[in-house]
């Protein structure tokens, strides 16, 4: 009994002494002195691992200069590799460590239909109106992000329609004189891949560990989902299995026909290749997100590269979101508003936005003059230097300094290029994954299982159609079809709104 009163009296003094631990700490973020201490979450792309020592001294730089400026914000910035990213940046998220949280939406877990459906993403509609961030774009990249008719989240402001290319090196173009003008779809480049293979490389065409049906095939269907099994038919307007098209034959035969002459390696398909393969010498082609100045890519892959377009350019629902910021649904509203306050001043102010994207001036990288005395950006190579990362995951193109290999004008041609493509029958449509979400999420892992090895040629081509077949079989015991109709029976209601 007396053992018992004496558990009971520790626990009391265990939690008398936890209240008044928190007596006068606000659970708001806000400092005595107004100050409000905002999380920051990134994912770093060009770096294998990103340098802890680096980006604390990054850090300490935004925060020195937000003092300087009057600005009572205090940022504390976490980076995580892109390989583990979605991982550890979804667990800090769910034990509410985040505040601020680089996303998109072509991730997974954390992408932006899984933050707006599993409510999780601040509602920014109300706090967005007459701010810094509002202008810094027009009001159509705000009007193509939304979900619901609200804004959850904050478009990086970069090349906002999606289109690809074939990319090639431009050392092998120059060698063996591909004349790349002649390229109009992908199975143009198989003669050169021929010759890639006779150099010796190991990896003749990259996937870089995509399974790329959905994005190459775009001109024929608006794969809304972010995934390849499902997706609007442009030519009908309606929801359709692009498993069962001939389209998706014809993509994965070609992944096969690939590996089995040796242009395709089967590190794609397990995933043994990384962000940074791309920095070798090992490949010959691979593929590329079209940009309005396609030379960045020399700079991120660290070698001179050219390219060829591939499919058209679209505007969709998720186009605008390819790259974007969530203030997490945790943060109290002087958090969120701090967020919105700090991501106006990254996208207005070229000094901060440098320093978040380049790191420090004079150890990651320097200015120069251009020609006609602008300044541009000698950025390391990633090889050499332990803070690196591009314009498109860290603030608008409008705003960040250009590098030295990009043109004057980089901005300008930003805003000419998203206004010239053309609109995706279904830009607009966000589908709500809730009434099937188990089956959704079934079919997913189905994919991972059968899709993605078939677009990462990792099937023989005699058993291509099998396969597919196998993999539709596998889809509807996941509940597919039921998936099917309930994308269906959405779009058709917003279609007839």
């Amino acid at each position: 009994m007396k053992f018992k009163k004496f558990i009971a009296a520790l626990l009391t003094t265990a939690m008398a002494a936890t209240m008044l631990a928190g007596c006068g700490k606000k659970d708001d973020g806000v400092a005595e002195d107004g100050t409000v201490t905002i999380n920051l979450t990134r994912a770093c792309f060009d770096l294998a691992e990103p340098d802890t020592t680096q980006v604390k001294k990054v850090e300490d730089a935004i925060n020195s200069y937000l003092t300087e400026k009057g600005v009572k914000i205090h940022v504390n910035l976490t980076e995580y590799p892109s390989g583990t990213y979605t991982e550890k940046a979804n667990a800090a998220l769910l034990n509410k460590e985040i505040n601020l949280l680089w996303t998109a939406s072509w991730e997974p877990t954390i992408g932006t239909n899984e933050l707006a459906a599993n409510d999780l993403a601040y509602d920014l509609t109300n706090l967005l109106p007459d701010t810094d961030l509002y202008k810094s774009m027009d009001e159509s990249q705000w009007e193509a992000s939304k979900y619901n008719g609200k804004n959850y989240f904050v478009p990086v402001y970069k090349d906002n329609v999606e289109g690809y290319d074939v990319m090639a090196r431009k050392e092998l173009v120059d060698k063996y004189n591909w004349d790349l003008s002649k390229i109009k779809t992908l199975a143009d480049i198989e003669p050169m891949l021929a010759d890639c293979k006779a150099e010796g490389l190991k990896y003749p065409y990259l996937t870089q560990r995509t399974a790329m049906f959905y994005r190459y095939y775009i001109n024929d269907f608006d794969f809304f989902a972010g995934n390849s099994w499902i997706a609007v038919d442009r030519s009908t307007n309606s929801v359709v299995n692009p498993v069962a098209s001939a389209q998706y034959k014809e993509f994965c035969t070609l992944m096969a026909k690939w590996h089995e002459a040796g242009y395709l390696s089967s590190d794609d398909a397990e995933k043994v290749t990384t962000d940074t393969t791309t920095h070798t010498q090992d490949w010959g082609f691979s593929w590329w997100t079209d940009v309005p100045v396609n030379a960045e890519a020399n700079s991120r892959f660290e070698q001179e590269v050219e390219m060829a377009l591939v499919t058209k350019r679209w505007a969709h629902s998720t186009s605008a979101l390819g790259s974007c910021y969530a203030v997490t649904k945790n943060s109290s509203e002087a958090q969120a508003k701090a967020c919105v306050e700090f991501l106006g001043l990254l996208y207005t102010d070229s000094k901060l936005a440098d320093l978040y994207t380049f790191g420090i001036e004079g150890e990651n990288f320097t200015y120069e003059k251009s020609e006609a005395g602008m300044n541009k950006v000698n950025q390391k190579k990633a090889t050499d230097t332990n803070y690196h990362h591009s314009m498109w995951e860290s603030a608008s193109a409008t705003v960040v300094t250009p590098l030295t290999v990009e043109p004057d004008n980089k901005a300008e041609l930003y805003k000419t290029f998203n206004g010239s493509a053309e609109t995706s029958c279904a830009a607009g449509f966000r589908f709500d994954k809730k009434p099937v979400e188990a089956e959704f999420l079934a079919c997913d892992n189905v994919f991972n299982e059968y899709g993605f090895g078939l677009e990462n040629g990792n099937v023989a081509v005699a058993d291509v159609e099998k396969t597919i077949a196998d993999y539709q079989a596998a889809l509807d015991a996941a509940g597919y079809q039921k998936v099917l109709a309930e994308f269906q029976k959405q779009y058709d209601e917003w279609k007839n709104k």
